[in-house]
């Protein structure tokens, strides 16, 4: 009797085990069968980001091909977007228009001349601008700086420096805070003028009435903010050809020179954006580079 009752004993005790088992077995399957549709779900979301991110990459350097050209308010021609929201504006040295830059170069109807504007924003500073301003130097090339005015407070003495050395100095806006400058145009204008203020202050004249909005004026956000700086008698550029350098920190060298190459392509009249902030290291690495692509596609380098 005691024999069966110990034999049932042990079948029960098989029985859970291998029940208990079978349910562990049907858990573990289930549960790999949700992390990999998780994991798949997770690795689509990131593919779909990476594609957005190229995307709009992809669609920035398709609008610089159009866009960036200097624009006059006292033109009868003004900005417009089209589908790809890039903006159209009057090229100073084509089209019959005449400039004339801080050198006093005019320059009339040059369709078929190549012109490169070298610019640099959100300068001056110690460790980047000096070293820029010794490769232009070396090149004999003038250049255009946008400069922001906390920056120009700090060191106005390589303010004085770029004016000194023929290049011309443009405005930054003085804060180059987007929170503040964008949440009105009314801010906006009152950040120029401060920059034209400290400008002035260190200069002791100064009566450029170019500006470039900090990340371009391009896109329909922007439209008022054109508007009111036409209607407050500044000229806005832009750019249609760049280095890169304001992607991530310390873009290697040689993909800033693809990145010229990609987006110059047959354009003769280039504005190319670059930065002398405190962290384009490569910048002064790769300009030299820049520089002598430029001189071998047949481009003269000229400030605004």
């Amino acid at each position: 009797m005691r024999k069966t009752h110990k034999r049932g004993n042990i079948k029960n005790i098989i029985i859970v085990i291998i029940s208990f088992m079978f349910l562990f077995s049907i858990g573990f399957v289930a549960g790999t069968k949700l992390l990999n549709k998780s994991s798949s779900t997770e690795n689509n979301t990131l593919t779909k980001d990476n594609q957005a991110l190229q995307g709009n990459r992809d669609s920035v350097l398709k609008n610089v091909d159009n866009a960036g050209e200097i624009t006059s308010p006292d033109k009868s021609q003004t900005n417009t977007e089209n589908a790809n929201n890039t903006t159209k504006t009057t090229n100073p040295s084509s089209e019959g228009t005449t400039s004339t830059n801080k050198n006093g170069d005019k320059s009339g109807d040059s369709a078929t001349k190549k012109e490169a504007f070298l610019t640099f924003d959100d300068g001056p500073t110690t460790n980047i601008t000096p070293k820029i301003l010794k490769i232009l130097d070396d090149y004999n090339i003038k250049a255009t700086f946008f400069v922001v005015g906390q920056n120009a407070e700090n060191y106005p003495e390589l303010v004085r420096e770029e004016r000194d050395k023929g290049h011309s100095i443009a405005n930054h806006t003085y804060s180059h805070d987007y929170k503040y400058i964008y949440a009105s145009t009314s801010n906006f204008i009152k950040d120029i003028e401060k920059n034209n203020q400290v400008l002035t202050s260190i200069l002791g004249e100064y009566n450029s009435k170019i500006i470039r909005f900090p990340g371009g004026s391009f896109g329909s956000k922007r439209a008022p903010y054109r508007e009111a700086v036409k209607k407050a008698g500044y000229t806005y550029v832009d750019w249609n050809a760049l280095n890169g350098d304001a992607e991530k920190l310390n873009v290697p060298a040689d993909k800033l020179l693809e990145n010229i190459k990609s987006t110059v392509g047959n354009q003769n009249h280039l504005v190319i954006l670059m930065h002398d902030s405190s962290t384009k290291a490569t910048t002064v690495e790769a300009l030299p580079k820049i520089i002598d692509y430029l001189k071998s596609k047949g481009y003269e380098f000229k400030a605004m």
